[in-house]
């Protein structure tokens, strides 16, 4: 076996769950993987369970709760404690174990309220998930937001501060999403900070066939793939400790971690951070 890749987080939000995937990640270092309460129809902690079987003991797992099924067969999305709480201790029930970190998923999504309720919904929220890590539900909690925006304004001395923050990481975030996501870091403090999407959900977009991201990186561009590029860059854009990144096939994973090595230019990096800026200021609000 590899040396682990503590900066690489096996994604499953698109994943098949097949065992394979799970046992190429850890052949090649790769320990930790994450999901969701939500995820492939609410049954990816059981699917998990099953497919990984004797393979979880050697796995750290990260998960999510803050979606919840209705009665319709679609997903709402809540804050409430106790909702939380009993799709954690569902969680540890489905895996059969607790997981080693929970995030409070997206939890903007239900945060459009005025700002005193939005703070109190989202201390409660975050204290919540702190309480279930001092229970041994999970080992550590965190948070991860899509659209993080708002959500410096309603932290306060009050905000439990989560052990991980993850957000959107790479070359097709935004720079309100890139400026958010470092103030929330100023802010919160945690202990890592995770990327997340460095393709957008997608590595077959087209953006990728058009635009060249080996110009941010040094050294030669023709033994790197773009793909391989675009991952690269992911790890500073923001700055972030480790990247979660789905990878159901084996050769796309190596391909991936063949780029860690690479040492990108951080000189380019500040001109384009400050171009995103200065576009951003000059669109309609």
């Amino acid at each position: 076996m590899r040396h682990p890749h503590p900066r690489v987080v096996l994604g499953l939000h698109r994943s098949r769950y097949e065992r394979r995937t799970l046992t190429t990640a850890l052949d090649l270092g790769v320990t930790t993987i994450d999901t969701a309460f939500n995820y492939h129809g609410f049954t990816a902690h059981q699917t998990l369970r099953r497919v990984a079987g004797d393979l979880l003991p050697r796995l750290t797992i990260s998960t999510k709760v803050g979606f919840f099924p209705t009665r319709n067969g679609h997903a709402e999305h809540s804050l409430d404690p106790g909702r939380l709480l009993q799709a954690l201790e569902q969680t540890n029930t489905d895996l059969r174990r607790p997981p080693d970190l929970v995030f409070l998923h997206n939890p903007e999504r239900s945060l459009v309220r005025p700002r005193e309720q939005a703070t109190e919904a989202l201390a409660s929220a975050c204290g919540a998930l702190q309480g279930a890590a001092a229970r041994g539900l999970c080992g550590a909690w965190g948070v991860a937001s899509w659209h993080p925006s708002r959500l410096p304004e309603l932290i306060d001395a009050t905000t439990p501060r989560p052990d991980v923050l993850m957000v959107r990481a790479g070359l097709t975030v935004n720079s309100a999403v890139l400026d958010a996501s470092e103030t929330l870091t100023a802010q919160w403090k945690p202990n890592a900070w995770w990327g997340m999407s460095p393709f957008a959900g997608s590595p077959d977009d087209p953006v990728w066939q058009t635009f060249d991201p080996r110009i941010f990186l040094q050294g030669p561009a023709d033994d790197m793939s773009r793909l391989q590029a675009a991952f690269r860059l992911a790890y500073h854009l923001p700055p972030v400790t480790a990247v979660a990144v789905g990878a159901d096939n084996p050769a796309h994973l190596r391909e991936l971690l063949n780029a860690l090595p690479r040492k990108v230019d951080s000189t380019a990096i500040h001109e384009y951070r400050s171009l995103l800026r200065e576009r951003a200021r000059h669109q309609p609000a």
